[in-house]
């Protein structure tokens, strides 16, 4: 991580509120600490303030702070970014502090917070605090409770954080543009006793999903739902990080859903109880099992559950199409059509022309020359070969032995002897199938045609 100081050079575009401040109120403005590492950062121990335990974000950061006076002060500028999504493709994205989503923040129920909010977009934007209980005045949203915050200008919100929970922040100003580009950010306040709701490993990350076209860069704005690039934190798979657990650690995984439709998250290996939602955290005689919870447009869930499995399990959203990459939408299923034929022929016309789904859709170990800039639909290499992934999908890695603030990726699991699926060479028992219906059970086709409308 880098920081640089970020200097506006005219006193007047520099707004507290709604109200100019003074040149020495901009000199004093707290850092703005910049990130561009695609990699999970350590958790943040809190250098001043109340204690907590801090959280994780996947493929992202946590942002710093400053007290001053008793009040958390946090900077946060919103900026043209160019993030990674995978190696192999980057995009440009609209973010904060350098990346797309921005820093999480972090603090305690019942600080007081200051956030500055610079603006070096080249239209006015401002933060809603998605889920926070604050003045009417501060929730960010442009032309009804603020105005617009300008290129090149700097608001401040202050509040209390008054509710321990899982929020997010986001922009409330050309919606359709800015979060299409990628402008949002986790934010958790911890309870004031950090024994209260405390786990092992506490892990944040935003679902969103971004309409990039093969061989280019910037995302398209105007998509509503046929999207290609479905993303943990901004990034696809296979450049999502493992979330790594010591065998027996209670793990909690908390998801904020910023896309266009909803997403069935599901793990694998584990059950796990659904313990906080939007609203703050569920009591423990509410909660309920699931292995797959869904996270609707705009909504939160925390989920938690102990890491009793050893083993390198999948975690992913269970829409199949958003565990790929790059993927059109007008592709028609070939499978069962022989054109060998025709694939001669235009191997001669275009050569290194490559028949696809004739056999299935698998893409796995098809590897044809793509557009600069641009992700396989289907990759990501595991321990017994391809694993076909891509999108929304990521690996929770269960190991005996690890520190207890080890996140260090330990490589693949090494499966005992005997547990592993395997070819089978031996006899095989008979192999029952359903029986078809007699042709006097087959349903009748009987055409009418209509007749006048009388009535």
């Amino acid at each position: 991580m880098t920081n640089r100081r970020h200097f506006l050079t005219n006193a007047g575009a520099t707004m507290l509120g709604a109200s100019l401040i003074s040149k020495a109120g901009a000199a004093g403005l707290p850092e703005a600490p910049v990130h561009s590492s695609s990699a999970t950062a350590a958790p943040l121990a809190p250098p001043n303030g109340r204690p907590y335990n801090p959280v994780v974000t996947l493929n992202g950061w946590t942002l710093p702070w400053r007290m001053k006076d008793g009040v958390k002060e946090f900077h946060l500028v919103a900026e043209p970014v160019v993030r990674e999504l995978a190696p192999g493709m980057q995009a440009n994205l609209w973010g904060y502090n350098g990346q797309s989503p921005g820093p999480t923040i972090e603090v305690v129920e019942g600080d007081r917070v200051r956030i500055f909010v610079t603006n070096k977009l080249p239209e006015h934007t401002s933060v809603h605090w998605h889920g926070q209980i604050l003045p009417c005045g501060m929730d960010g949203i442009t032309g009804l409770t603020q105005p617009g915050i300008p290129p090149g200008k700097t608001f401040v919100y202050e509040f209390v954080a008054r509710h321990a929970g899982t929020f997010m922040y986001h922009p409330h100003a050309d919606e359709m543009m800015q979060m299409a580009m990628g402008m949002m950010g986790f934010w958790v306040t911890h309870p004031k006793n950090p024994k209260q709701h405390a786990v092992d490993r506490d892990y944040v990350f935003l679902l969103s999903s971004y309409d990039i076209e093969p061989g280019s860069y910037t995302p398209r704005t105007n998509t509503m739902l046929d999207f290609n690039l479905w993303t943990f934190n901004s990034r696809v798979f296979p450049g999502i990080d493992p979330m790594v657990a010591r065998l027996g650690d209670k793990v909690r995984i908390r998801v904020g859903n910023l896309t266009m439709t909803n997403h069935p998250i599901h793990l694998h290996g584990h059950t796990f109880q659904v313990a906080g939602t939007d609203g703050g955290w569920v009591q423990p005689s509410a909660r309920w099992p699931e292995v797959t919870t869904d996270v609707a447009v705009g909504q939160m869930r925390a989920i938690e559950f102990v890491a009793d499995n050893p083993g390198d399990w999948a975690f992913h959203c269970h829409k199949s199409h958003h565990t790929m990459n790059a993927m059109g939408h007008d592709v028609p299923n070939l499978a069962g059509v022989d054109h060998r034929g025709v694939a001669r022929k235009i191997n001669s016309l275009v050569p290194g022309y490559m028949v696809m789904g004739d056999r299935g859709g698998s893409m796995g170990d098809m590897r044809m020359r793509l557009p600069q800039n641009t992700l396989p639909m289907m990759d990501g290499k595991g321990p017994f070969g391809n694993m076909e992934m891509g999108g929304m999908f990521t690996v929770l890695k269960v190991r005996e032995g690890l520190a207890r603030g080890d996140y260090t990726d330990p490589g693949w699991y090494k499966h005992p002897a005997g547990t592993v699926a395997r070819e089978w060479t031996g006899e095989l028992p008979a192999a029952p199938s359903a029986a078809a219906a007699p042709a006097s059970e087959q349903p009748a086709m009987n055409a009418k045609k209509p007749t006048s409308h009388k009535h």
